[in-house]
C-alpha cells in the first residue's frame, strides 16, 4: 500500500499486518486447491476495496482519520478472517 497522509498509525499498524499475512499467503497459492485460489481471488478484491477507501478518505481528509467506518472496518475484519481461512486450507493441502 503507498503510503497515505493523515491514517492514525493504529490503522497504519492494522493494514500492515494484512498486508504481511497477503503476501505470505500469496507465496504458498500455487500449490492451493480451486476452491481455495477462488476465496484468494475474493479477498483480494476486498483488499484493493479497502486501499482505495484508506488512500482516498486520507487523501481527502485534512485531519487525520478516526473512524474509517463501520463498512471499512468490517472489510479490513473479512479479510483477517478470510486469510486465516486460506492459510488454514494451506496447511491441510500441504503434502505430508
Amino acid at each position: 500500500m503507498g503510503e497515505a497522509k493523515n491514517v492514525p498509525p493504529g490503522l497504519k499498524r492494522e493494514l500492515e499486518q494484512i498486508v504481511q499475512a497477503r503476501d505470505e499467503l500469496k507465496l504458498k497459492l500455487h500449490l492451493a486447491k480451486a476452491d481455495v485460489k477462488a476465496e484468494w481471488e475474493r479477498l483480494e478484491q476486498s483488499y484493493h476495496r479497502v486501499e482505495e477507501a484508506i488512500q482516498r478518505s486520507a487523501s481527502a481528509s485534512k485531519e487525520p482519520l478516526g473512524d474509517l467506518g463501520d463498512a471499512a472496518r468490517r472489510l479490513m475484519a473479512e479479510l483477517k478472517n478470510g486469510y486465516e481461512r486460506v492459510k488454514s486450507e494451506l496447511k491441510e493441502s500441504r503434502p505430508h
